[in-house]
C-alpha cells in the first residue's frame, strides 16, 4: 500500500499545549506517543482532526477558562465529525481528574501529568467501551524523557533533567501536580543529548522545575554545574541553555560553568516573584532582594553581557504600596531583558488561597504600573545593542509576518532578532547561523537591516540539512527525531513576554 494510501486511512492527531515550557516538553511526548501508535500530524495549520489532545496549565485561573474555552468550541466540532475524540492531560487533568467529564461530557480521556505513557491505550479503550475514561496517577510510572517524541523545530529540543519540586512556595500549586523532584542520572541526559545532535540539534535547553536542585537526589549538590561543563563537551552542540532555577538554590559553582563553557549561553532566567523582602517571606521563598540582587552582580561580573529575564507576580495578598515600591526598586537595579508580569491568582489547593485578596482595581493599577516601567528598561537594553555584530540562529515559523523579506531568529541572549536578506544573498535555512549587525532595538526584538551596514554571513548548519532533507522529502528520523516544517504539536520556541491573567 502506498504512503498517501496509508496516510489517507490513518487517524489524524492534533496537540494544544497551555502552559510552560515543561508542558511543551510532554506535548511533544504526547505527539510522539500517538504517531507510534498509527496516528499521523494533521496538516499544518489545521484546527481539526480526528484526536484533539489539549495540554492543560493550572497555575493561574485563566488556565481552567481558557481549557473549557477551548472544549466549548470543540463540541460542536465533534458532533459533526463522526468518530472524533478529545483528550485532555496536563496539571488540569491532574487536578479535576473526572470534574472535567462532568463540565463537558462529550471529553473522551482525561490523563494526568504522571502517566502520559498511557494516551494510546486510553484512546483505544475510550472508543472500543464508547465511554470517557479518566486515568490519573499520583506518581510517576515512566520518566517523560524516555518516552518517543516528535518536535517542531530541527535546531532546538528540550532535554528534561528533573521532574517535580521540592519547594513550598504559597502561590504554587506545581508541586501538588508534579510531585517531588525526581532527577535523571547524567549518564541518561548526556546519552539524549548526544542523540539529537547526531539528529542535527545544535541547541538544547536543559529542563526542570529547579534544576540548580539537580543531584541532590542522588547525592550530587554539583551536579549541575557539572552536567553544563559535560554538555559543553559535546562536539556538534553549539548552544545550550537551561530553565527555570531558584534564586535560593542558585551557587556560585554554576555562574562558573557557564562563564566557562562557551557553548553555555549568556542568558539566565532568575524568578524574582517579589522584590518585597515581606511578601517573599509570605510566599515562603527562601531567599530576600539583596541576595537576588547579589547573584545578578555576580553574573553580570562574570559574564557583563547576560541577558537576564524574570517572572514577578504583583498583587500578591498583604502587599501594601511600600511593598509595591520595593519591587519596583528592585526591578529597576536588576535591569531585566524581558519579564514575564502576572497578576496574583488564587489557586485552590495552595496555603495562599485561603489569604485575603486585594481589590481589583488596586492589582490592575500596580499591573499596569510596572508593565509600563519596565517596557522602558527593556527599550533601553535593546537599544544599547545597536551598531552590535551577533549571530542569529535562524528560526522556523516564528518572528514577524507579512514584513517583506525579514526572517527570524535567536542571539545568544535568547533576544528575538528580526533580519532581512540583502538582495542576492545566501538565503538561510531554519536552523543556520547567520551574523549580522544590529540597526535598530526595540522592547521585544531587534532588527538587522542591510540597508544599516554592517556583516551578513550565512553558516551553514547540520539543522539545516536536516531541515532541508525534511523539507525536500527525505528521509524522516523515526518517532524519537523531528518531525518536517508545521510539525503537529502546537507551540514554539520559548517567548520571554510580559503577561496578564
Amino acid at each position: 500500500m502506498s504512503t498517501v494510501a496509508q496516510t489517507a486511512m490513518a487517524r489524524t492527531y492534533l496537540v494544544k499545549t497551555l502552559g510552560c515550557q515543561m508542558n511543551v516538553h510532554d506535548s511533544e511526548h504526547m505527539a510522539g506517543l500517538l504517531e507510534g501508535a498509527g496516528y499521523v500530524s494533521a496538516p499544518a495549520g489545521a484546527d481539526e482532526a480526528d484526536v484533539i489532545v489539549i495540554n492543560t496549565c493550572a497555575v493561574r485561573e485563566n488556565a481552567a477558562n481558557k481549557l473549557y474555552g477551548n472544549l466549548g468550541q470543540l463540541a460542536p466540532v465533534k458532533a459533526a465529525r463522526p468518530g472524533m475524540q478529545i483528550a485532555v492531560g496536563g496539571c488540569l487533568a491532574q487536578k479535576d481528574r473526572g470534574e472535567i467529564v462532568e463540565k463537558a461530557p462529550w471529553v473522551d480521556v482525561v490523563f494526568g501529568t504522571h502517566n502520559i505513557d498511557v494516551l494510546p491505550a486510553l484512546l483505544d479503550r475510550a472508543r472500543h467501551n464508547e465511554a470517557a475514561q479518566v486515568e490519573i496517577h499520583e506518581s510517576l510510572q515512566v520518566f517523560p524523557s524516555t518516552l518517543p517524541a516528535r518536535r517542531d523545530s530541527h535546531a532546538s529540543a528540550w532535554v528534561s533533567i528533573s521532574v517535580g519540586c521540592n519547594n513550598t512556595c504559597t502561590f504554587c500549586i506545581v508541586p501538588s501536580l508534579r510531585g517531588k523532584e525526581r532527577d535523571r542520572r547524567p549518564g541518561e541526559i548526556l546519552a539524549e543529548v548526544e542523540a539529537l545532535v547526531a539528529q542535527g540539534v545544535i541547541e538544547v535547553t536543559l529542563l526542570g522545575q529547579n534544576v540548580n536542585s539537580y543531584g541532590v537526589e542522588f547525592g550530587d549538590r554539583g551536579a549541575f554545574s557539572k552536567l553544563l561543563r559535560a554538555c559543553g563537551e559535546i562536539e556538534g552542540l553549539e548552544r545550550v541553555r537551561f530553565t527555570s532555577p531558584h534564586p535560593a538554590a542558585f551557587t556560585d559553582d554554576v555562574i562558573e560553568a557557564m562563564a566557562e563553557t562557551p557553548t553555555v549561553m549568556p542568558s539566565l532566567h532568575m524568578p524574582l516573584q517579589s522584590g518585597s523582602d515581606s511578601v517573599l517571606r509570605a510566599m515562603r521563598r527562601s531567599y530576600r532582594s539583596d541576595k537576588f540582587l547579589g547573584i545578578l552582580d555576580k553574573v553580570r561580573a562574570a559574564m557583563p553581557d547576560a541577558s537576564i529575564t524574570t517572572d514577578i507576580i504583583v498583587g500578591f495578598p498583604s502587599e501594601t504600596e511600600e511593598d509595591f515600591a520595593q519591587t519596583m526598586r528592585v526591578v529597576e537595579l536588576a535591569r531585566f531583558t524581558s519579564a514575564y508580569i502576572f497578576q496574583y491568582s488564587p489557586r485552590p489547593g495552595t496555603p495562599a488561597f485561603d489569604l485575603e485578596p486585594l481589590p481589583k482595581a488596586v492589582v490592575q493599577e500596580r499591573f499596569e504600573r510596572l508593565h509600563a516601567f519596565h517596557e522602558e528598561i527593556t527599550l533601553r537594553d535593546s537599544v544599547a545593542l545597536e551598531g552590535r555584530t551577533v549571530e542569529v540562529l535562524v528560526l522556523d515559523g516564528e518572528g514577524r509576518k507579512g514584513k517583506g523579506d525579514r526572517m527570524s531568529g535567536r542571539e545568544p541572549g535568547n533576544r528575538l532578532v528580526h533580519f532581512s536578506v540583502p538582495e542576492g544573498a545566501d538565503v538561510p535555512r531554519p536552523g543556520d547561523m547567520v551574523t549580522v549587525r544590529i540597526s535598530h532595538g526595540a522592547p521585544h526584538h531587534l532588527i538587522a537591516d542591510p540597508h544599516a551596514g554592517g556583516p551578513y554571513q550565512v553558516r551553514r548548519t547540520h539543522a539545516g540539512d536536516a531541515w532541508e532533507s525534511a523539507a525536500g522529502g527525505g528521509p524522516e528520523p523515526d518517532s524519537c527525531g523531528t518531525p518536517g516544517p508545521g510539525g503537529p504539536v502546537g507551540l514554539g520556541l520559548p517567548r520571554l513576554r510580559v503577561a496578564s491573567t
